[in-house]
């Protein structure tokens, strides 16, 4: 167990403006667990728990994506908060996951009030986009922009500096079987959140790549994932070039284009 200092909660907050800025507006994906995971492990002095606790976040968060009214649990509290609480209440990665998810709920539901309420802005920037009044038009943007980065700000500060000693008190208080517990849910998590990613992006023609895959990384002994990810990598450009073949020996139709008729 360690105790986070006035200038990593300082740090923590600037991350939390800065990733919760590019989550909003989708512009770097910076936003990523695996990336703010391991800037909060280099922050807290651990990037080795950082990078573990950003690798199970990241595969925990991988299939849930924002699709239309939709909102999925904040990947950035998740991101911040699980280094936060293996560091700060010494459990291991898994049951941190488990125990970060009420901070990721939390700023779920504070971003679905945000979407809901800056409807009311709408009728002003309506007017003033028809006015032409772009600098009135800007600072409203600036205005919702700076409402979000705060938000984030404050309430990284308050979970992870302010509550850090409840939570260890919290934590310690547990008994065996619900810490047990959050350690159980925190390992199956990164499973559900690949098992939704291979739901939108397995194609029947796509598994016995799958399967070679799972084979060499479930029986064959390695030190690292470098292998796996070379050998996948091979398994892309193979793929990649025989579908170029394929494309430039397919029949033309009538007008002189490409016949996709057999799928895309």
């Amino acid at each position: 167990m360690h105790d986070i200092t006035l200038i990593q909660g300082i740090l923590l907050v600037v991350l939390a403006i800065i990733v919760g800025l590019d989550a909003w507006l989708e512009g770097f994906f910076i936003f990523r667990p695996i990336i703010v995971s391991t800037v909060v492990g280099f922050i807290l002095g651990d990037v080795k728990l950082g990078i573990i606790c950003g690798g199970l976040t990241e595969l925990a968060f991988a299939g849930l994506t924002p699709a239309g009214g939709t909102q999925p649990p904040n990947p950035v509290l998740a991101g911040i908060m699980t280094p936060v609480l293996a560091y700060t209440a010494g459990v291991d990665e898994k049951t941190a996951i488990g125990l970060a998810l009420p901070f990721s709920f939390l700023m779920q539901y504070i971003l679905l009030f945000y979407y809901s309420s800056f409807s009311v802005f709408m009728v002003k920037a309506d007017k003033y986009a028809k006015e032409a009044n772009t600098g009135a038009f800007a600072r409203l943007n600036i205005l919702m922009l700076i409402i979000v980065a705060a938000t984030n700000g404050l309430v990284v500060f308050l979970s992870a500096y302010v509550a850090q000693t409840p939570m260890r008190n919290l934590v310690e208080s547990m008994p065996e079987w619900l810490t047990h517990g959050f350690g159980v849910a925190g390992g199956i998590l990164p499973a559900v959140g690949f098992a939704l990613l291979l739901r939108v992006m397995m194609k029947k023609e796509l598994v016995p790549f799958f399967i070679v895959g799972f084979v060499f990384a479930s029986f064959i002994p390695y030190s690292n994932l470098l292998p796996v990810a070379v050998i996948g990598a091979a398994l892309a450009l193979y793929d990649y070039f025989n579908n170029q073949k394929k494309q430039t020996f397919a029949p033309s139709t009538p007008d002189g284009g490409v016949d996709y008729s057999d799928g895309i």
